[in-house]
């Protein structure tokens, strides 16, 4: 028996021995052909709900339900461990390489106009807002846990799950906003704030884990504030650093021409990378340093670049950016049916989708009344306006990418309990708020058209921050509106120095570039 045995061995043991490079290179690719089928299908099955006006399922409710239907399928047939192995999924790898050009594509993909006409009252909801929304989700989870409704968290990790479920992603809602036309300051209300509120979310929740993790008390409160101005400043200055130094390339370098196409292709995808890893490196965000390279190279560079550059990388970030918030949504799926979550905490679960809707009221209705302050009736953010933006505050790539990283975070459970809940309240918002978004806007009349605040994108108009108007109707209520004036005033300013000195030094021929370039057509507008 013992000679049959060897013989046995030296039978089998060469042909597939286990973990050996050919099975592993056999089940990368069964994953990589899995990952393709799926996006395949994820991508037919859109087209076909876009050209039949399917509302009620959007691209990325279709993407997650097929994500969620092979993780079930998986689960049934007994082969989770399998193809949880083909995918071998890691955050790393998701920072690293799905998320930067999702951002990036957020930052180049800003139309200027609407944008910078709006962007007093976007900072105030995506930077003061999605502080409020962070500290009031925050205190009400310790509060509740205080008061025995759910899961106990301590303080700090109760504002770490306030600051990733403060990050929203609103793809779902802006897909339907331009297939019904819907009011264009309301878009870039939506827009502008999910494109600064995702790099607020991340600084939030990395300076909270840096207190956590170095036990800091109330006297440093002082150094929780610099710590957060240091990595949003810093990481912001890193990519509009890196932003102004490849438009004067660009500018300088002479790579217009012809033969060197090729080249200046190259040279322009590497740049937001470049400017991601140098945030990184320095301990700062990439995230954040990324997308405002992204806003600056779409506003100096891109028009630096010769006619057929601007197509190709224009045409190159859309598709890098629609392939990796694909895969994220059909990974989501996948992992929220085949993962262990902590599903015994169903409490933690229900309160938080009570509290994060309670949050985006305190955040949104806040601030609008703020902004509404500095003009008169006739330019403020309507109340039609308000529910939208309250209602379009869905969570999904950025939320689900910090709870995972919260799982390595936080200890004895507690990251697995945050993760679960998010997954819970991605799922949720993603499949039944963004399905019924349709209804919603036909609900609040904002589609078909700018009702009483269409615009006309001249010089000559009257630009708040707020809403763009063509007169101007004197009112004086208190310290707080002639304050925010004064921030109205500064933007005023930085116009003036962009157009008087900023875009001659920086780009080598004017033009309304930015206005015909990669903007977001809207129905009505």
């Amino acid at each position: 028996m013992g000679m049959e045995d060897e013989a046995q061995i030296m039978v089998i043991s060469p042909a597939e021995p286990k973990g050996s490079p050919v099975k592993d290179q056999q089940a990368a690719g069964v994953g990589i052909l899995l990952q393709i089928m799926m996006l395949v299908l994820s991508f037919v099955l859109g087209h076909v709900l876009r050209r039949h006006r399917l509302y009620f399922l959007p691209e990325a409710s279709a993407s997650l339900l097929i994500g969620l239907i092979v993780g079930g399928l998986a689960n049934i047939s007994n082969t989770q461990t399998n193809i949880r192995a083909w995918f071998n999924f890691h955050e790393e790898f998701f920072f690293l390489f799905l998320l930067p050009p999702i951002i990036f594509q957020s930052g180049f993909s800003l139309s200027p106009k609407p944008f910078f006409s709006n962007f007093g009252a976007i900072v105030t909801f995506a930077i003061l807002g999605t502080f409020i929304a962070s500290v009031v989700t925050g205190g009400l989870v310790y509060l509740g846990g205080l008061m025995f409704l759910m899961y106990r968290l301590p303080f700090v990790e109760c504002l770490m799950f306030g600051a990733l479920i403060s990050a929203t992603d609103p793809v779902t809602v802006l897909s339907i906003f331009q297939e019904l036309g819907t009011d264009v300051n309301l878009y870039a209300l939506v827009f502008g704030e999910s494109v600064l509120n995702d790099a607020m979310a991340i600084s939030l929740y990395r300076t909270m884990s840096l207190v956590r993790s170095h036990a800091y008390h109330g006297k440093n409160f002082f150094f929780v504030i610099v710590r957060f101005l240091e990595t949003f400043v810093g990481s912001m200055s890193a990519g509009v650093g890196v932003g102004f130094t490849s438009a004067l390339l660009f500018k300088y370098a002479g790579l217009d021409i012809d033969n060197l196409q090729n080249l200046e292709c190259c040279i322009f995808v590497l740049f937001p990378y470049f400017s991601y890893m140098l945030a990184e490196g320095f301990g700062l965000s990439g995230i954040v340093s990324i997308l405002f390279t992204g806003m600056v190279m779409k506003h100096y560079t891109y028009s630096n670049l010769s006619e057929s550059s601007q197509q190709f990388v224009a045409g190159f970030f859309h598709l890098f950016s629609s392939l990796a918030e694909t895969f994220i949504f059909i990974y989501m799926g996948l992992d929220i049916a085949m993962e262990q979550h902590s599903w015994s905490h169903i409490g933690f679960i229900f309160f938080s989708i009570l509290f994060i809707g309670v949050a985006r009221a305190a955040n949104v209705f806040s601030c609008a009344y703020l902004v509404n302050l500095v003009r008169p009736a006739h330019r403020q953010v309507p109340p039609k306006h308000q529910k939208a933006l309250w209602y379009c505050g869905l969570r999904g790539a950025m939320a689900f990418a910090l709870a995972l990283q919260s799982i390595h975070d936080l200890p004895d459970g507690h990251g697995q309990t945050i993760f679960t809940a998010t997954t819970a309240i991605v799922i949720l918002t993603v499949l039944l708020i963004g399905g019924s978004t349709g209804t919603m806007l036909e609900v609040l009349q904002v589609v078909g058209g700018n009702d009483n605040h269409e615009y006309a994108l001249t010089e000559s108009t009257d630009v708040s921050h707020g809403y763009i108007t063509h007169n101007e109707e004197g009112s004086s209520r208190n310290k707080t509106k002639r304050k925010l004036k004064e921030f109205h005033e500064s933007s005023t300013i930085f116009t003036a120095l962009n157009r008087n000195y900023l875009t001659p030094f920086f780009k080598s021929r004017s033009g309304d570039d930015e206005e015909n370039g990669n903007s977001r057509p809207i129905r009505g507008s």
